[in-house]
C-alpha cells in the first residue's frame, strides 16, 4: 500500500495513468536510533558529513547559508551567507572544498573545508537542488527524474541517469546521498526517500520516514523531509527536514 502511494505520488504529474498493479517495492518504516536538537529555523536544502563533520545548507532569499553544526548540540559553529537574492540549494564535499548550488540562475559556488571560505565559482544549465558525490563524480539533481553527474574538477555533465519506478520517471528528486552503492534521494512533498541503482536509474526501495514527521508534528506544508547525510566512516544515516526541530540517526535498510 505504502509502494504504491509513493509511487502514485511520483508521477501523479503524468496524464497516462499508472499501471493497474505495479510491482511493489520494498518499503523499509524509518526507525529511530537517536535523536538530536536541529535548528527550528533552518529550511534545510542539503545536509552532508564530511570527515565526522556535519555541514548543511539552507534555503529561502534572505536567509540562505551554508554552516558548520555540532551533530550532538544542533549548535551552528560556523556560517557563511548567501547573497540577499540567493534561494540556497544543495551541496557536496569533494576533498578540500564544499561546492553548493542555487535553485534559479545556474549559479554554484566553491568554499574551503572546514573554513567555508568561497574560493570560486561555477556553473550550471536549469535549476539545482542537491548534490552528492559517488567517489568518482559528482551526482546533480534538479527536480526532474534526470540526475546529472559532473566531473568533480571542471562541473561538466558526463553522463545523465533517469530514475524510474515501475518502468515510469520519478520526478521531484531533491535532497541526495550516495549510500553503500545506492543513491538515496528525498521524493519532494512526500514522506519518502527513494533507494536508487546508480547503474540504471531504477528505485530498488523505499524509506518511509512518516514515523519521523509524526515526531516532529509540523502543521506548515512546507515542512517536508529534506535532508539526508550519511557518515561513511562509522556507517551511520542521519536525517532531517525543512525548519525541523531534530535530526534523527535511523536504522540503514539492508
Amino acid at each position: 500500500m505504502i509502494a504504491s502511494l509513493f509511487l502514485a505520488a511520483a508521477w501523479s504529474w503524468q496524464a497516462v495513468p499508472a499501471p493497474a498493479q505495479p510491482a511493489p517495492l520494498p518499503v523499509a518504516q524509518a526507525e529511530i536510533v537517536a535523536t538530536y536538537p536541529h535548528d527550528p529555523r533552518a529550511f534545510t536544502e542539503g545536509l552532508l558529513i564530511d570527515r565526522g563533520t556535519l555541514y548543511e545548507s539552507t534555503g529561502r532569499e534572505g536567509q540562505s547559508d551554508i554552516r558548520r553544526v555540532d551533530l550532538k548540540t544542533g549548535r551552528v559553529l560556523a556560517s557563511v551567507k548567501l547573497a540577499p537574492q540567493l534561494f540556497g540549494e544543495g551541496i557536496v564535499a569533494w576533498r578540500n572544498q564544499l561546492l553548493s548550488v542555487t535553485w534559479h540562475g545556474g549559479q554554484g559556488f566553491k568554499w574551503s573545508l572546514p573554513g567555508l571560505k568561497q574560493t570560486g565559482k561555477f556553473t550550471y544549465t536549469g535549476e539545482g537542488w542537491a548534490m552528492t558525490d559517488d567517489g568518482r563524480n559528482i551526482i546533480l539533481s534538479d527536480g526532474t527524474p534526470v540526475l546529472r553527474f559532473l566531473d568533480p574538477t571542471t562541473q561538466k555533465v558526463v553522463r545523465r541517469l533517469t530514475v524510474t519506478a515501475n518502468g515510469r520517471p520519478v520526478e521531484q528528486l531533491n535532497e541526495l546521498e550516495y549510500v553503500e552503492g545506492q543513491i538515496y534521494a528525498n521524493i519532494w512533498m512526500t514522506p519518502y526517500i527513494a533507494r536508487i541503482d546508480p547503474a540504471n536509474g531504477r528505485v530498488v526501495g523505499v524509506i518511509d520516514v512518516s514515523p519521523l514527521i509524526a515526531k516532529v508534528a509540523l502543521a506548515d506544508r512546507d515542512s517536508v523531509p529534506n535532508g539526508i547525510a550519511y557518515d561513511r566512516a562509522a556507517h551511520r544515516l542521519y536525517v532531517t527536514g525543512k525548519n525541523w526541530p531534530n535530526l534523527f540517526e535511523i536504522k540503514r535498510p539492508r
